[in-house]
């Protein structure tokens, strides 16, 4: 079955919320951990027009890269290195607003000027999986994008379980 998503609004609050249901509603329906990724990041890729999204898992101690859109990636990240093992290891979102000046930034594209990082927990409070934006310009995430992904992260830990 074809899904679509239409984002309505003008304002990046007002896209969110108007994708987030979407995405609840589409997992909710699916039990496939890969399916239920793939269409996310292809609906923040297309619905938010972010340069590049993608999930990288935790295995042992390493991130590896999962589904994804845009440019090719970094493979394996490890634990505490660049702005996708940080978060890991802190455990928290992380806004970069210029990666050129993150303290050992692991560039997988050039073109990546900006970065939000948010991990998603199991049932243990540990992190399984890490969600990574990054846009072409300088600045683009704040506390809007933090505020609206972690709502996502939860609906990705929920159906990822």
């Amino acid at each position: 079955m074809a899904e679509s998503f239409l984002v309505s609004g003008t304002t990046k609050k007002e896209k969110y919320e108007s994708l987030l249901p979407q995405i609840k509603a589409l997992t909710e329906a699916e039990t496939d951990v890969i399916a239920n990724l793939s269409n996310i990041i292809s609906a923040l890729k297309y619905g938010l027009d972010f340069f590049w999204v993608g999930i990288y898992f935790v295995k042992g101690e390493q991130l590896v890269l999962g589904p994804f859109q845009g440019p090719v990636a970094c493979t394996r990240i490890g634990f505490g290195k660049g702005v996708c093992g940080a978060a890991w290891k802190e455990k928290r979102t992380l806004i970069v607003e210029d990666v050129e000046q993150f303290p050992g930034h692991i560039a997988c594209s050039s073109l990546s000027r900006s970065e939000i990082v948010l991990p998603a927990f199991d049932k243990n409070g540990e992190v399984k999986l890490i969600l990574d934006i990054d846009s072409e310009q300088l600045a683009t995430f704040d506390e809007t994008d933090s505020m609206y992904l972690e709502q996502l992260m939860e609906i990705i830990s929920r159906c990822c379980n």
